[in-house]
């Protein structure tokens, strides 16, 4: 018997996970704040520091490997399309521009945005925080650095730090959420990078196989990271042909495997090994719940007094009187926007005396979360995508909130199950490490691990 680690580095925390090879079980959580942020130089800049990340990861590896033995294999997934520069050493020499960069909405050529200009001349729908978007913006106003050598993300540097090497490997997870990527090939579509003025040399190397990246300093295999998404919905759906996974957590995603191309608004994404996941993003999610826990808040100051404690509680207390069937209270929770319109509006319609008050329009926001992705997931269906039998929901926001998980069931006319561990990524990215440290036949042997409440 061994234990397998895995490491989810997030936008807001590195979570890590240890998990029992032989039964799946998670036997060991922690949860360490990402207090990487530093200020940028544009209001729309987003980014934080890579090496401060990666000292986190590798503290934390160190703690397991003092108080659990046998560790037989390191997995490590993180937040996608953010990229940061290394020299030729494959030390970082740049921070992490995160997702959330905002950037590549900026005003470009002749009324365009950078994103706008870019999926107009590469035939690619990319939006801003794309990393090979940043990357654009970076070129031209001179932001690279001058002795970068390659581009990577920040869940690559960290596997390359663990076992020093000084080239990045990159998952097709990971590579292609960077933008420009060729499905068809697992590859970078070299006509859309030469139409956008990009050389390839700067990418990393990729592959599409759970493989070993390398070894740490005590000869535990590391595998090649993988994006969150892929990593959650491995670490989730013990079936993937069958089941569809929801997460709502800061944003929102709509994943489920997919042999046929996607709809507009829409993105395929490579999992590995040939297969390939359909997905649907929301750029607010979750954070339209807490959106409206802040306007509680401001009304409740309103009388001078200030909560004790966060609003949460009461507000899923107070969810579970909306019923949609019998009011006519609708929100419309794309606050940020959207991918497909990033200069859409959430609104909120359907008011009458009788369902004005804060029960149902806390009802109606989450009510509101699961329709704007069963739109996506709609535009799946017609696309071709097999319909799921069942679907998980992970992701702290379902988790812990009854009504929002009963929203889903009612939204999307499945059942929602969850899993043991909230961990979904971290346990995702475990399993893949026990795959490409050849504990595991596969995948689908690996996934069979998988434990819900």
């Amino acid at each position: 018997m061994g234990y397998a680690i895995g490491l989810d580095i997030g936008t807001t925390t590195v979570s890590a996970v240890l998990t029992d090879e032989d039964n799946g079980r998670v036997v060991f959580t922690k949860t360490t704040e990402n207090d990487a942020g530093l200020p940028g130089k544009f209001p729309e800049e987003h980014i934080q520091d890579a090496d401060r990340i990666v000292s986190i990861v590798c503290r934390t590896v160190d703690e397991l490997k003092v108080s659990w033995t046998p560790i037989v294999s390191i997995g490590i997934d993180g937040q996608m399309h953010g990229i940061l520069y290394l020299d030729d050493e494959g030390k970082a020499i740049s921070p992490l521009f995160t997702w959330q960069d905002g950037r590549g909405n900026l005003p470009f050529w002749e009324g365009e945005t950078y994103s706008e200009y870019l999926t107009r001349m590469t035939g690619h729908q990319v939006s801003s925080g794309y990393g090979l978007v940043t990357h654009f913006w970076n070129l031209k106003n001179g932001y690279v650095p001058e002795n970068a050598s390659k581009i990577a993300t920040i869940f690559d540097y960290a596997g390359m730090v663990l076992t020093g090497r000084k080239v990045p490997l990159t998952h097709t997870s990971g590579g292609a959420s960077l933008g420009f990527f060729d499905l068809s090939g697992d590859k970078w579509d070299r006509e859309a990078l030469k139409a956008a003025g990009i050389g390839e040399e700067i990418l990393p190397e990729m592959t599409d196989s759970y493989t070993v990246l390398g070894y740490d300093r005590d000869h535990i295999p590391v595998s090649v990271a993988v994006g969150d998404n892929q990593a959650s919905f491995l670490g989730s759906v013990s079936d993937t042909e069958r089941m569809l996974l929801i997460n709502m957590g800061t944003g929102g995603q709509i994943s489920c495997v997919t042999r046929v191309p996607t709809g507009e608004g829409l993105e395929s994404r490579p999992l590995g090994e040939g297969k390939r996941i359909a997905v649907g993003a929301s750029l607010c999610g979750g954070r339209s719940y807490a959106l409206l826990e802040k306007f509680l808040e401001s009304c409740i100051a309103i009388t001078g007094q200030k909560p004790n404690e966060t609003l949460y509680g009461t507000m899923n207390l107070l969810a579970g009187c909306y019923d949609p069937d019998r009011s006519s209270l609708r929100v419309d929770t794309r606050f940020c926007g959207s991918r497909k319109e990033p200069g859409v509006k959430g609104s909120i319609i359907g008011i009458t005396p009788d369902h004005f008050d804060a029960a149902h329009l806390i009802g109606a926001f989450l009510y509101g979360m699961a329709e704007e992705l069963k739109t996506m997931y709609d535009g799946m269906l017609a696309a071709g995508v097999a319909p799921a039998v069942q679907a998980v929901g992970s992701g702290n926001a379902i988790r812990k909130n009854p009504t929002l998980k009963k929203a889903f069931e009612k939204v999307f006319g499945l059942p929602v199950r969850i899993p043991e561990s909230p961990e979904e990524a971290a346990c995702g990215a475990a399993l893949v490490g026990l795959v490409a440290a050849g504990r595991k036949k596969n995948m689908g042997e690996a996934q069979r691990l998988i434990r819900y409440l």
